[in-house]
């Protein structure tokens, strides 16, 4: 944890108290004693969800709660101009998956379907609102960024590429990582861009040549077949390095 992320039911709002007090327990509270062995007086890097970063000053600390005085006044990592669809992984791939991404800066990341997505990978309880938005945290507090990702399900393949993605390719360059065809992963892009990775063993080629229709171009990154988290990490990372 490179940061604290504070959430609005952190702060202090009582008339008697600043209201830059803020006070965490649980997780945050056993990382700071358990790992950063702080101490009153410590300063820690600390951000607020969907906000600025800045500084906060341990001002109380126990066993059960700890409150720091927090600075916030310096804006968050800009983030990348990238939209990234990923064929739902399984759960373990799947956590994974979302803190890269976030750590790496993507806003937008679309869990799609596909021919080799098993179907129990939808009933998954990591696919819950509240396990998603976990793993986003996890990604941010390594980043020490504060901006939640947007993340969409799409559960049918077809009548998402045909009816909606569309419109989010507007003004942006598509490209679907497929180790057949296609050329080599660019390196160090600056337009915006969408991104399709695959489920384990790829997409299969009718759903390659649907992307290609909707204005995709296949990349790879070389004759490795690579496991979905690798993937996108080295995939993102030498498009925008």
């Amino acid at each position: 944890m490179n940061l604290l992320l504070l959430e609005p039911q952190n702060f202090i709002t009582n008339e008697s108290v600043d209201e830059q007090l803020v006070e965490l327990t649980h997780r945050q509270l056993k990382h700071v004693l358990e790992v950063h062995q702080a101490q009153e007086g410590d300063e820690l890097r600390v951000g607020l969800l969907n906000g600025n970063v800045g500084s906060g000053v341990i001002t109380h600390l126990s066993p059960d709660r700890m409150q720091l005085r927090v600075t916030l006044d310096t804006p968050p990592p800009s983030p990348l101009p990238l939209t990234v669809l990923l064929a739902l992984p399984r759960p373990k791939m799947l956590k994974r998956s979302l803190q890269h991404l976030t750590a790496l800066g993507v806003k937008k990341i679309i869990l799609m379907n596909s021919y080799r997505v098993e179907k129990s990978f939808w009933q998954s309880p990591w696919l819950s609102a509240e396990k998603i938005h976990e793993q986003l945290v996890l990604g941010l507090e390594q980043a020490r960024d504060t901006v939640l990702p947007e993340v969409i399900l799409e559960k049918r393949f077809k009548p998402f590429v045909e009816d909606r993605l569309p419109a989010l390719m507007e003004g942006k360059r598509g490209v679907v990582a497929h180790p057949v065809g296609g050329q080599a992963c660019s390196h160090q892009i600056t337009e915006s861009a969408v991104l399709a990775i695959g489920p384990e063993g790829g997409f299969i080629e009718y759903e390659v040549d649907k992307l290609e229709q909707a204005g995709f171009e296949r990349i790879h990154l070389g004759p490795r077949i690579l496991r979905v988290e690798t993937a996108v990490t080295a995939i993102v990372s030498k498009l925008y390095d």
